[in-house]
C-alpha cells in the first residue's frame, strides 16, 4: 500500500512538473497581464523561416527600451512581472519573446548557437532607435545579449552563463543522455538539454572576445549561484576596462534571482534607464 501510494506521488509530481514548465499558450501569456496598466501586443514574428513569438510594451518612442532575452530553460513568460511593472512601464518600452525551440507548441528545435541567437536578437532590434535600446540577457541569454557588436544604449547581464570552463553539468541532464530515460523528460526539456550540452563547447569560439564589445556592460550575479556560478562574472570582469563593466553582486542569491530577487533587480533597471 505505502509502495503503491508513493507510485502515486512521484506520478503527480511528474504530471505537475510537466505542466507546469511546459511553455504556455498565447492566452495563458496574456493573463499575466490583466491588472497591467497598459497592456501588452503578442505578435507572431519569423526568423530565418522560422516562427516565434514576440510580446511588446512600446507607447512612446521617446523613451528607451528594455529587450530581455531568456535563459535554458526559458519563455517569453520569465520577464512579465518586469513588463507588467507600472514604475517600468512608465520609464521604457519593453520587449521579450521566445527563443527558437521554447516557443508554444514549437515543432523546431533549438538551435544550439550563440551565434543564431546573436543575430535574432539583432533582428528583433533593427527596426528600433539603438541609442534607446538596453539589452537585458539573462542566464544563456547574457552570452547572446553579449555576442552583439552593434551599438546600443547598454547590455545588462543577469546571471551570464559566459565562460565554458565553469560551466557545470548537472547529473539530472543524464535523463537526457540515456536513451532508456529520455522519453520521460518533456520536449523542452529536451531542447533545454541540448542546449545545455552543446553550450560549453560554443562558448569557446566568444569568451576570449567578450571585450570586444563597444557596449557598456552592468552584471549582476547572485553570490550563491550554482546553476550559473558567480565565477562567470567575475571571470568577465577581468576582460574588461573598469569604465565599461560594472558587478553587482546580489549576496546570498542563487539562479533565480530574476524572481527571488524581483525588487532589487527592478531598481537596477531604473537606475540604467538614466
Amino acid at each position: 500500500m505505502i509502495f503503491a501510494l508513493i507510485f502515486l506521488l512521484l506520478i503527480g509530481v511528474y504530471i505537475a512538473f510537466r505542466t507546469f514548465t511546459a511553455p504556455k499558450s498565447d492566452a495563458d501569456i496574456l493573463k499575466a497581464y490583466t491588472k497591467s496598466v497598459e497592456k501588452p501586443i503578442l505578435t507572431k514574428e519569423r526568423f530565418e523561416g522560422l516562427d516565434f513569438r514576440k510580446i511588446a510594451i512600446q507607447k512612446d518612442t521617446t523613451l528607451p527600451t528594455l529587450v530581455f532575452v531568456h535563459g535554458t530553460i526559458g519563455s517569453i513568460n520569465d520577464f512579465s512581472k518586469y513588463l507588467s511593472d507600472s514604475v517600468l512601464q512608465s520609464k521604457a518600452n519593453m520587449i521579450a519573446y521566445d527563443r527558437i525551440g521554447y516557443n508554444y507548441d514549437d515543432k523546431n528545435s533549438v538551435r544550439e548557437s550563440i551565434a543564431f541567437e546573436r543575430n535574432m536578437l539583432e533582428y528583433i532590434i533593427k527596426d528600433l532607435d539603438k541609442n534607446k535600446v538596453i539589452l537585458v540577457g539573462y542566464s544563456y541569454g547574457g552570452p547572446i545579449a553579449l555576442s552583439v557588436k552593434e551599438k546600443v544604449r547598454k547590455i545588462i547581464l543577469l546571471a551570464p552563463a559566459v565562460h565554458s570552463s565553469v560551466e557545470p553539468m548537472p547529473w539530472m541532464l543524464n535523463f537526457y543522455k540515456w536513451s532508456l530515460t529520455r522519453w520521460l523528460v518533456p520536449k523542452v526539456w529536451k531542447e533545454a538539454s541540448k542546449e545545455k550540452l552543446s553550450h560549453r563547447e560554443d562558448l569557446k569560439n566568444f569568451e576570449q572576445t567578450w571585450q570586444e564589445t563597444p557596449n557598456k556592460v552592468v552584471d549582476i550575479h547572485g553570490t550563491t549561484d550554482w546553476i550559473v556560478p558567480y565565477e562567470n562574472s567575475k571571470m568577465l570582469e577581468e576582460q574588461f576596462p573598469k569604465d565599461q563593466f560594472e558587478l553587482v553582486d546580489v549576496p546570498n542569491a542563487g539562479h533565480g534571482l530574476v524572481w527571488s530577487n524581483f525588487g532589487f533587480i527592478k531598481e537596477e533597471l531604473l537606475k540604467n534607464l538614466h
